[in-house]
């Protein structure tokens, strides 16, 4: 009976000691850890833990302030600079000089920057975007209708 006991015991002890699956990071992105734990039904696979929470607390990244809920224009602000004025998306047509579409350049559309990165074999642009689907992420897409911007 004892030792049963004692066994048990041992067993909880060694259960509450170990770290949860969510608890380590699973993979890192642009050096930064990145786990699986999910916000309000949504995937946070992706973004980094640390900004996870940034619009709700006081935490902040290179002083840019908290991460708002439409974050693709904050998230340009760590690429490019800017005030908070640039948390909104359609700002960013105000940024810089007009262009063309071009390797660098900043892409707007009405509810969305994201910055070229370069072109695919069949002629469309790669837009490097954050929140775009949750996550930053980089990918061939139409920049009909956009507009063009660059430093």
């Amino acid at each position: 009976m004892r030792l049963s006991l004692f066994a048990l015991a041992a067993t909880l002890v060694a259960l509450m000691g170990a770290p949860s699956a969510h608890a380590r990071p699973n993979y890192t992105l642009d050096g930064q850890s990145y786990d699986g734990q999910s916000i309000n039904g949504q995937s946070s696979r992706r973004q980094p833990r640390r900004e996870r929470y940034a619009g709700r607390t006081s935490r902040s990244r290179a002083g840019l302030g908290g991460r708002p809920s439409r974050w693709c224009g904050w998230w340009m602000r760590t690429q490019k600079g800017g005030g908070p004025e640039f948390n909104l998306a359609a700002n960013w047509r105000r940024w810089g000089r007009s262009s063309g579409p071009q390797v660098g350049a900043v892409v707007v559309w009405p509810h969305h920057v994201g910055m070229i990165t370069g072109r695919t074999a069949s002629g469309q642009w790669v837009v490097k975007s954050g929140n775009d689907g949750g996550r930053v992420r980089e990918r061939a897409r139409s920049v009909s209708g956009a507009v063009f911007r660059v430093a």
